[in-house]
């Protein structure tokens, strides 16, 4: 009796250890997240008080205010969607005819094509930060939404054409021949039979899409240079002025502009893991 029960002893404490490591690990990755949220609803003064406490009397939400009823700042907000939402639904399109194409038809240099896609990636894009800024000037795209959609839409089509061909590749080709045998073309084939199925690689694509460019600061402030076109990354750096730092202010915009990722990722988790599983493996 005694034999058997220390092997399910250990599996016990094993399995204790692993839950502990992992409490550990929200904590330590959490716990600059509940610092912000609690600095968000504090006096600027008291943010660095000490000793220090995630609550205290100075509890407040005018930062939140603050932000809210600046039209600047809300400005930064409209911005970001506008852009976030474009480079979405031009990756996405633009992904789908070219997933479709490479994992449906044979050509011509294909193989070196998807090399050079996959390359891309491994480019850092602060490499490609002067010459972009040197391209939009040029063709009388600074500082307007058509620069920055076509910058982030460089970015992000590569992860999108691979994720896509790679879910399509899993998608059995017996769809496509029925569709055919009903004299359903290729365009047909793709948004009335793959697209409908495809519906969890497509969130996945969507959301990496909207993360990258909603949070991304670098080519935003160089490529933009009035409040009227720069996004919420680059509005919350221009709350750090160069006599005072409003900190409670970028606490909070930085959890509002935190909400909107969080709350798509809440809303399509299900698709978006199915989505990275699927895409991942060939059938």
């Amino acid at each position: 009796m005694s034999t058997v029960m220390r092997p399910r002893a250990r599996r016990g404490l094993a399995r204790v250890l692993i839950y502990l490591a992992l409490l550990v690990g929200a904590l330590f990755a959490g716990f600059p997240v509940l610092w912000m949220l609690s600095s968000s609803f504090k006096s600027n003064a008291n943010i660095f008080a000490y000793p220090p406490a995630l609550i205290d009397g100075s509890f407040s939400f005018q930062p939140y205010l603050d932000v809210l009823t600046d039209p600047v700042k809300i400005g930064y907000f409209v911005n970001s969607y506008i852009v976030a939402l474009c480079v979405v639904v031009i990756t996405l399109v633009i992904a789908l005819l070219a997933a479709y194409v490479f994992s449906r038809y044979e050509f011509r240099f294909k193989s070196i094509i998807r090399v050079v896609i996959i390359g891309v990636q491994a480019v850092p894009p602060i490499t490609l930060l002067i010459p972009f800024f040197g391209i939009m000037v040029g063709l009388h795209l600074y500082n307007t939404y058509q620069g920055l959609v076509l910058t982030y839409v460089v970015f992000t089509l590569p992860y999108a054409i691979i994720m896509m061909t790679a879910y399509f590749d899993s998608l059995p080709r017996e769809l496509d021949e029925a569709a055919r045998v009903d004299g359903a073309g290729s365009l047909s084939v793709l948004w009335r039979i793959l697209v409908p199925v495809s519906i969890p690689g497509m969130v996945s694509v969507g959301l990496y899409t909207f993360m990258i460019s909603w949070n991304e600061y670098l080519f935003a402030l160089t490529l933009t240079q009035t409040d009227d076109r720069r996004t919420v990354p680059v509005g919350i750096q221009l709350l750090m002025g160069q006599n005072n730092y409003l900190w409670n202010q970028v606490m909070a915009m930085s959890i509002l502009g935190s909400v909107p990722v969080l709350v798509l990722f809440l809303i399509f988790q299900r698709y978006f893991i199915g989505g990275l599983a699927a895409g991942a493996v060939k059938s």
